[in-house]
């Protein structure tokens, strides 16, 4: 394999002689490394906007800075700042952040790549995007499109899901593989660009188009850096899926990128796979369920039908013609006994009664004015008034007098007094 350099043959150069000895990766980064060392790109000042920055647990910043060249493409150059740096900040980075940095380029050879080691760095002002998609935040919060009461539960059971991505990449396999794995139903791509000028167009003419015919949109595309994720913050692409009339699930990047077409989707997912999963159930976990539910339904069952085997147990029993001539036998003695206890009760009642009349009777007999007369008595009576004195009497007042048998009218010739 001659895959090592070369030189050509000299004057010097006679037969036999050893060709000049290949450089060593190293040494080529050495060289590299020499060559950086140049004054021009020590302690230099560069203006940019940062875009994917990240804050590693040692308290590191990588990142890099970007510009727009003539040509509408960034120019980018990677960036670090280590931790005894950084703590010096007085301000925290952050994607879109437009700053002016003062560093020396440097080569990194376990990559062979270089980049700008920062000593320092001050904010230059937003970055004209950030700066842009800010308007746009609070423009499209206050026409509704991120408010929450429009959110809407995805359907349990899609027959279709439309998926509006670029038709080629991982991110379009990723979601067929996934749906394929979990419940396989029918995919109806959109395809679209997702980043470059006139990419927030066509994200949503792809909206628009494919959600006429399923029951979902997943709305997706792989990570990238603020700019490659600018076109989802366009307003076209946020009012595309909050006009949507089905549920739109958000995939856009990496789970720590958020865009405004995440705040307007019914449900963002950290990833396009993750998107897959949510859009459909997992057969695995309803063949369980359904598994669970058959035995519900076989205990249920069983029980009923073991409760209703005793109902009709019992209910032979009960219509048994020998039960029924026992029923009417013990029915019939305990009428008897009933009947027996009844009368005994009555005479004995009776019997009870008469003697309490009889004696009622001489206790009244032996109280009646009856009684007395019978023994030779009479009463006076004056204008029906029973007379008690003679000082009630007068000549010649008729008087009624009352015997045992009888009355008798009388005439009074004289009232002595005793």
């Amino acid at each position: 394999m001659d895959w090592f350099y070369q030189s050509e043959p000299t004057d010097t150069q006679g037969p036999g002689q050893i060709p000049e000895i290949p450089l060593t990766v190293r040494e080529v980064s050495s060289i590299i490394e020499c060559l950086l060392d140049n004054q021009q790109l020590q302690d230099i000042r560069v203006q940019g906007e940062i875009t994917n920055y990240k804050r590693h647990s040692r308290g590191h910043l990588y990142f890099s800075l970007s510009e727009k060249g003539a040509e509408n493409m960034p120019a980018v150059i990677r960036c670090v700042m280590w931790r005894s740096d950084a703590e010096r900040l007085s301000f925290t980075p952050e994607d879109g952040l437009e700053v002016v940095v003062t560093g020396s380029v440097r080569v990194y050879p376990p990559q062979g790549s270089y980049q700008l080691q920062i000593k320092k760095m001050s904010r230059s002002g937003a970055g004209e995007k950030f700066i842009l998609v800010e308007r746009w935040r609070k423009e499209l919060a206050k026409e509704g499109c991120f408010a929450t009461e429009r959110k809407r539960l995805l359907p349990r059971f899609p027959a279709r899901v439309g998926v509006v991505t670029s038709d080629t990449g991982a991110v379009i396999h990723d979601i067929r593989t996934v749906i394929a794995r979990r419940f396989p139903v029918e995919i109806i791509i959109s395809p679209t660009t997702v980043q470059g000028e006139d990419a927030h167009t066509e994200i949503a003419l792809a909206i628009a188009r494919v959600a006429k015919y399923v029951d979902v949109v997943i709305v997706a595309r792989g990570g990238g850096s603020f700019e490659d994720l600018f076109s989802f913050n366009h307003p076209d692409v946020v009012r595309a899926i909050a006009t949507c009339p089905v549920p739109v699930i958000s995939a856009i990047g990496h789970e720590v990128d958020i865009t405004l077409a995440d705040l307007a989707a019914d449900v963002r997912a950290p990833t396009p796979s993750a998107a897959a999963e949510l859009v459909v159930p997992d057969r695995k976990d309803l063949r369980i369920a359904l598994m669970d539910l058959q035995c519900q339904l076989r205990t249920t069952l069983l029980a009923r039908i073991s409760r209703a085997k005793d109902e009709v147990t019992d209910l032979r029993d009960r219509f048994r013609p020998q039960r029924f001539t026992r029923k009417i036998s013990e029915k019939k003695q305990a009428t008897a006994d009933l009947s027996d206890r009844l009368e005994r009760a009555f005479v004995t009642r009776i019997e009870r009664d008469r003697l309490m009349l009889a004696e009622i009777k001489a206790a009244l007999e032996g109280r009646s004015p009856r009684a007395v007369l019978a023994r030779g008595y009479c009463v006076a009576e004056k204008n029906g008034i029973v007379v008690k004195t003679v000082d009630t009497l007068r000549k010649d007042d008729q008087l009624d007098l009352r015997f045992y048998d009888g009355r008798s009218r009388v005439v009074t010739e004289r009232v002595d007094h005793d």
